[in-house]
Formats: C-alpha cells, sequence, structure tokens
C-alpha cells in the first residue's frame, strides 16, 4: 500500500503543471552511432539542437548532427571507403514532462519526432564508386534533460534516424535501392534561456 501512494505521488509530482514559462535550449551534443548501416560498428556523431518548450507539454527542435567515416569499418578490415560521412538535419516536434516545464533546477523526460533530410558522401578507394545525394529522412526518439543550475544542465538523447524506404540509390553494398538507418546516442550540455 506504501509503495502504490508514493508511486501515486512521484506520477503526480511529474505530471502536475509548473510555473508558466518557456524556454529556448541550445544543445551542442556528441555520442556513438550504431546499428543498422553504420558498418558493423560505432562512428562518433557531433552535433547541436535548437528548441523551445513551451509552457504546456508541447514543443520543437531542429537538430544538426555530423558522422565522419559512417561507411568505413575498422582499422583492420579491408576498406572499400576512402572517405565518407552522413548529415542530418531533422526538425523535431517535442512532448515534455512534466507538464508546464521545470523552472530552475530541475528533471524533464521527453519524447521527440520528425522528418528532415540525410546527406550522404562516400568516396571509393581508386575513383572507382562515389555517392552524394540528399534523401529525406524520418527521427524518432527520447531522452531526459536535467538541470543542475537555472541554465545549464546535461541532456542524455537515444533516436533512430532513417531514410524512407526505397528513395535511396545504391550505396555500393547492394544492388538495389536501400533505405539508410541507423541509431544515435548522445550526452550534450543543455543551455536553457
Amino acid at each position: 500500500m506504501l509503495k502504490k501512494c508514493a508511486m501515486l505521488a512521484v506520477l503526480v509530482t511529474m505530471l502536475a503543471p509548473g510555473a508558466a514559462s518557456a524556454d529556448w535550449l541550445f544543445t551542442p551534443n556528441i555520442g556513438p552511432v550504431f546499428g543498422g548501416s553504420a558498418s558493423g560498428r560505432e562512428h562518433l556523431s557531433y552535433g547541436a539542437s535548437i528548441g523551445w518548450m513551451g509552457a504546456g507539454v508541447f514543443g520543437w527542435e531542429a537538430d544538426f548532427a555530423y558522422t565522419p567515416e559512417f561507411f568505413e569499418g575498422d582499422d583492420d578490415d579491408v576498406e572499400l571507403f576512402d572517405s565518407s560521412n552522413v548529415t542530418t538535419f531533422m526538425v523535431n516536434a517535442i512532448i515534455g514532462i512534466p507538464a508546464g516545464g521545470t523552472s530552475g533546477a530541475g528533471f524533464r523526460p521527453y519524447f521527440s519526432g520528425g522528418a528532415g533530410l540525410m546527406h550522404v558522401d562516400a568516396f571509393g578507394k581508386f575513383g572507382v564508386f562515389e555517392h552524394n545525394r540528399t534523401l529525406p529522412a524520418l527521427s524518432l526518439g527520447g531522452g531526459v534533460t536535467g538541470f543542475l543550475t537555472p541554465t545549464v544542465g546535461l541532456s542524455w538523447d537515444v533516436r533512430r534516424l532513417s531514410t524512407l524506404r526505397g528513395e535511396g540509390e545504391t550505396l555500393g553494398n547492394s544492388l538495389g535501392r536501400e533505405q539508410l538507418s541507423f541509431w544515435r546516442a548522445t550526452m550534450a550540455v543543455a543551455l536553457r534561456y
């Protein structure tokens, strides 16, 4: 019984509206890209997002990320590419908890999803293969932001990014059209204005 009451109190606290305010957030981030089309190993991605979280549960963000050596394997592998990278630009809707936002130091889990563009550059060994294409893409994920002070915090985020199925051309590792997809996990410094 006590355990149920404690869980109910935590839920009510999370959903209770806070002080009415809107926050602008700037979050430079870094983290691994893995799974899917990411050549069987983790790649380091870095970028930034700028977003707005309203007094309610809804907000938006514009997210940019760059991942070098995306199609390149480990140093021990036979390399098919001289260089490769993937750049993403996404615009996402955000649903954050607790309702009403957080003021001062606080903790806020969120979910995000949206659409944008994924640009792929891949240059094969000896100039045999070159791929330079921008494709429509989708993003879905979530994370948590915790503020240590009223303006500075940390954010952890996991997202699945994917081009639309059948929209791309061959990327060199198959004969037909492909869907480029991968996971991205980042840690960011969150600056609130």
